[in-house]
């Protein structure tokens, strides 16, 4: 895959996340937190996946990662399994490769891998208010779910995030069906 980055062009591969690259995720993690903070999305202390966290996304084949072409890693996808749905849990990019359309890409990739294993469709929770957040989601296909429609999961994630700092009234649980 080919981006352009200051008139530069820049190749990057999308592929299962190696081990060693755990703590540089965890670093755009915190990175792309900061982005989220200067849009007003999210107040608090950032945080990031823990190494357990990251581990286990890992082992279900459902951590990946975009490299440069020196295999500089610059975002990540990591999702699991929910019943029968695949839930987004965190998707990243650094702040110095966002807008690129890494996150697109790291998104399709990890989509396709659930309509692979024949999952209903994939859930994610986002600020609905940011622009590069819901309405990026819903150019993929996703809907806002609201109210009895969501999944129990949902409802708990939301709540979680609440506790975390993230602002109530900004939250949304977000699906698209297979």
């Amino acid at each position: 895959m080919t981006s352009f980055i200051e008139n530069q062009v820049m190749d990057f591969t999308i592929g299962p996340t190696h081990p060693e690259h755990f703590d540089k995720l965890r670093a755009i993690e915190l990175a792309a937190f900061e982005t989220l903070r200067n849009a007003g999305a999210v107040t608090g202390e950032a945080g990031a996946s823990s190494l357990e966290e990251l581990s286990n996304f890992s082992r279900n084949g459902l951590l990946l990662t975009a490299y440069t072409s020196d295999s500089v890693p610059v975002g990540f996808v990591a999702g699991k399994v929910e019943g029968t749905w695949l839930h987004i849990a965190e998707i990243d990019v650094h702040p110095q490769w966002q807008r690129n359309g890494i996150g697109r890409l790291l998104m399709e990739r990890i989509l396709l891998t659930g309509q692979q294993r024949g999952l209903a469709g994939a859930t994610l929770t986002t600020d609905k208010m940011v622009a590069f957040n819901a309405r990026f989601y819903g150019t993929l296909g996703f809907n806002i779910v609201e109210g009895h429609a969501q999944p129990p999961y949902l409802v708990s994630l939301i709540a979680e995030e609440i506790s975390k700092g993230f602002i109530p009234a900004r939250r949304v649980a977000m699906w698209v069906i297979f």
